[in-house]
């Protein structure tokens, strides 16, 4: 089920449900300028016999408001648009998902809204906290020490947006996927061909936004409210993770108090076939293990 919810004035937001509507609510929160069809059918397909499973699209993304350029906003709202969803759909709290800037709105939403969340399930990101990586040896590591973003990811952010038509928009989104997906698993070029053919069918357009790259990011921090977390936490780790490389799961389980962390062989920062099953079953256990 399809339905259009006002995040604040000016502002609607695509929203679709699957799964029984008694079930309990899961929100799916994808990364930045990602629209929620960015979420895989298979594996939505795999959450909603246990789940109302809910993904939305951003502002910016998809069928949703793309408000920026006349009306900029800070990365803050957009964690606040995910209560707005769940206000609009009438629930009252809800297990979460987020990946890469999704993780990070997730953890906005345990600081500021932890009333509102039964767990949450984090990955692709890294951890909204000042907080020293500690070593398994005992030694620590600053946060501004941790491994960065791969060059190639680096390199290929770095190049210009242009135009050329929907055929190369595909072509350039398939090679991004390539970067992002590591080396570890085979990449399957027909699956992220089809999923991003999808996007794009969905939006209505080609055009990519670069509002949330712009977005004031502002006072997102949250180390003392995370070092106080309540909720039941898992942080998915990528071995093949190419933005937030390894420590950085470890990090963010070090953050987030009562986090721990489960290993998704081959993940990297993209959502192939080989991860949709494992994936499925490490928030499936998670969030079962809540009720």
């Amino acid at each position: 089920m399809q339905q259009f919810i006002d995040a604040a004035p000016g502002i609607r937001l695509w929203t679709e449900q699957r799964g029984a509507a008694d079930a309990a609510p899961l929100l799916l929160i994808m990364g930045a300028q990602a629209t929620g069809v960015g979420w895989p059918d298979p594996l939505v397909e795999s959450l909603a016999p246990h789940h109302r499973v809910i993904r939305y699209d951003h502002r910016d993304t998809g069928r949703s408001t793309w408000p920026f350029e006349e009306r900029p906003y800070r990365i803050a709202d957009l964690a606040e648009d995910a209560i707005a969803v769940l206000d609009g759909l009438g629930i009252e709290r809800a297990h979460i998902v987020g990946m890469s800037l999704g993780g990070m709105l997730a953890q906005m939403l345990l600081a500021d809204h932890p009333d509102r969340v039964l767990s949450a399930t984090l990955f692709g990101t890294c951890a909204l906290s000042t907080t020293s990586y500690t070593r398994p040896d005992g030694s620590t590591v600053p946060v501004g020490e941790l491994p960065g973003i791969a060059p190639e990811v680096l390199e290929l952010w770095a190049r210009p947006m242009e135009d050329h038509g929907p055929e190369a928009e595909v072509r350039r989104r398939l090679e991004h996927w390539r970067v992002l997906a590591g080396d570890q698993l085979p990449f399957d070029a027909g699956f992220f061909r089809s999923l991003e053919q999808g996007v794009i069918a969905h939006t209505g357009h080609h055009r990519v936004s670069t509002a949330h790259a712009r977005a004031d990011d502002s006072g997102m921090l949250r180390t003392e409210q995370l070092a106080a977390n309540r909720v039941p936490v898992l942080v998915l780790s990528g071995p093949a993770e190419p933005v937030f490389p390894l420590p950085h799961p470890q990090h963010l389980a070090q953050c987030v108090n009562g986090a721990h962390v489960v290993e998704i062989p081959g993940m990297g920062h993209a959502l192939p076939p080989a991860v949709h099953t494992p994936l499925a079953d490490a928030i499936l256990s998670h969030t079962a293990a809540v009720r």
